[in-house]
């Protein structure tokens, strides 16, 4: 029999660090960390023009059922994003504006879940952000076990309890918990070298040459003909 647990207790980045990597967007931070944590084109915001960051409550629920996303509510704290994933594909509508009213409640920025949610006018209504696979009106049930805050796999991407989610309207990016630090060094180092190049390249020069590619270009084959 597998074992199901609701963990209460879990380790979280400082909170400065991960604001700021909230500001920086997912596009800078996955490009910082090595072009890591990026969860997929799948997993798209409901909203525009929305960027958050916070600390993962992970969920690993039964396709169909939101037992587990009940349970979940009750160990988030201010700052946190619930990130619910699924034993098995679904398409079920597993969250909606009352489960919002709840999270937001207890100061949850916003869901990250790789099934569907529905409710899209009054989450956007209510400015509850999310970010999911489907928008769907098809109903759950509350009747199979799973866990809280377990390693789960989104999109190919392991995230644990407490790892630093960022999302945006670009997607989702995760930073392990261990790396936020480390990570926020990296996401400054390139936004400056990005202000930099932001200069010359509003001053006029060209990135083919900013970035040497001439030579790479040639190394191609390709050939400019006048």
């Amino acid at each position: 029999m597998n074992r199901h647990v609701v963990v209460r207790t879990i380790e979280r980045a400082d909170p400065s660090v991960i604001d700021e990597l909230g500001e920086a967007g997912t596009a800078t931070v996955h490009e910082a960390i090595g072009r890591r944590g990026y969860v997929g084109p799948h997993i798209t915001p409901i909203q525009r023009d929305t960027r958050i960051a916070g600390s993962a409550i992970t969920v690993l629920s039964h396709p169909g059922d939101n037992i587990m996303i009940h349970a979940a509510v009750e160990v988030c704290q201010p700052g946190d994003v619930l990130v619910v994933v699924n034993t098995a594909p679904s398409t079920h509508g597993m969250f909606g504006e009352l489960l919002a009213t709840s999270l937001a409640a207890r100061g949850v920025r916003g869901l990250v879940i790789d099934a569907g949610v529905r409710d899209t006018r009054e989450l956007r209504a209510m400015g509850f952000p999310v970010w999911a696979q489907h928008v769907s009106c098809q109903g759950t049930v509350k009747a199979t076990p799973g866990s809280v805050n377990v390693p789960v796999v989104l999109g190919g991407v392991t995230v644990g309890p407490g790892d630093v989610v960022c999302a945006d309207d670009d997607g989702v990016v995760v930073v392990p918990v261990p790396e936020a630090a480390w990570a926020l060094d990296q996401t400054r180092a390139r936004l400056a070298k990005e202000a930099a190049t932001r200069q010359r390249l509003a001053a006029g020069e060209l990135g083919v040459d900013i970035y040497g590619l001439r030579a790479k270009l040639t190394e191609l084959g390709v050939e400019y003909i006048d």
